[in-house]
């Protein structure tokens, strides 16, 4: 899962001189994962990648641009804007201060700089992040299975289709719904279909072996599954591998008119890397393949 897990702390020091990295780095480094860039492109594309930064050192002053202009970008894209920036910057008039700190930036340190009140800075917003991180992260999880929730979903499936489009991926979006769940409850105890509900859910994401594909619950007995970077060949053969890892479960289900044991369907939508699909149109396409599949006698997997 995504959320909820505890990793040490990054920070990312954004300098053209050598010596500025250097100095932070020797200064952070044993606390903090240091990752380092000399250039605004650098910047954003570390920023933008799978393991954001949980701070920004930024230097004002730079050759290709400004770290102004870096924070205007960061702060206007959703999947960066809540990552916290500190200025460092030769300059000490309390105008570029102001208009550092309007911009967004949590604070702003001027060199030379004090050592110690630098790491204690650091220290400080790192903590906030961090505890809101944490409160957002709970709020995004579902209570039951403990995978992410719908609302997780609904900011994620923004980012990664953008993030798709962006590094020219293709994408690809399963609606997952248990067959006969609301049989299984009256008949076996709401007890029972929790506890069903926990298993199918921590199973779908132990299948997803990549680092950016994720698993929420979408709602109910419901699931959605978003995957990059994969052809239809590949996508054929992860959905199969879902159907057959809840069928492995056996979790009995007599009721079931299609197994004897617990069993799932699956629609899917797929955007190849030349297509232009909406996000929207590729929600609705899974949805009614999911349709598909429960009209062809579930159990199955429909693939438009």
């Amino acid at each position: 899962m995504e959320i909820l897990k505890s990793k040490r702390a990054s920070v990312l020091i954004v300098d053209d001189m050598i010596a500025n990295i250097e100095l932070l780095s020797n200064l952070l480094k044993d606390e903090y994962d240091i990752k380092i860039a000399k250039n605004a492109k650098k910047t954003l594309e570390i920023c933008q990648g799978y393991e954001k930064p949980d701070l920004i050192l930024l230097d004002v002053i730079m050759p290709d641009m400004d770290g102004y202009e870096v924070c205007k970008i960061l702060k206007s894209n959703m999947a960066t804007q809540d990552i916290p920036i500190i200025f460092v910057t030769s300059n000490d008039s309390e105008r570029d201060e102001e208009y550092g700190l309007n911009l967004g930036a949590v604070d702003y340190i001027k060199k030379p700089f004090n050592p110690s009140v630098v790491k204690i800075r650091v220290k400080n917003h790192i903590s906030l992040k961090l505890k809101s991180n944490m409160l957002e992260e709970l709020s995004m999880c579902d209570a039951l299975t403990h995978i992410p929730n719908r609302r997780y979903f609904n900011e994620k499936f923004e980012i990664k289709y953008r993030e798709s489009i962006r590094d020219k991926m293709s994408f690809a979006l399963m609606m997952i719904d248990i067959d006969f769940f609301k049989l299984y409850n009256d008949k076996y105890g709401h007890g029972k279909g929790d506890s069903a509900l926990t298993k199918v859910a921590l199973t779908l994401q132990k299948n997803l072996k990549r680092p950016f594909d994720m698993v929420a619950r979408y709602g109910g007995e419901e699931f959605v599954i978003i995957l990059k970077n994969i052809d239809k060949d590949g996508l054929k053969k992860v959905t199969q591998s879902l159907i057959d890892s809840v069928q492995k479960l056996k979790i009995p289900h007599e009721y079931s008119s299609v197994s004897d044991y617990l069993s799932i369907s699956i629609g899917l939508s797929f955007k190849d890397i030349e297509e232009n699909k909406p996000k929207n149109q590729l929600l609705k396409e899974a949805d009614d393949m999911l349709y598909e599949a429960k009209k062809a006698g579930k159990n199955r997997y429909v693939l438009r």
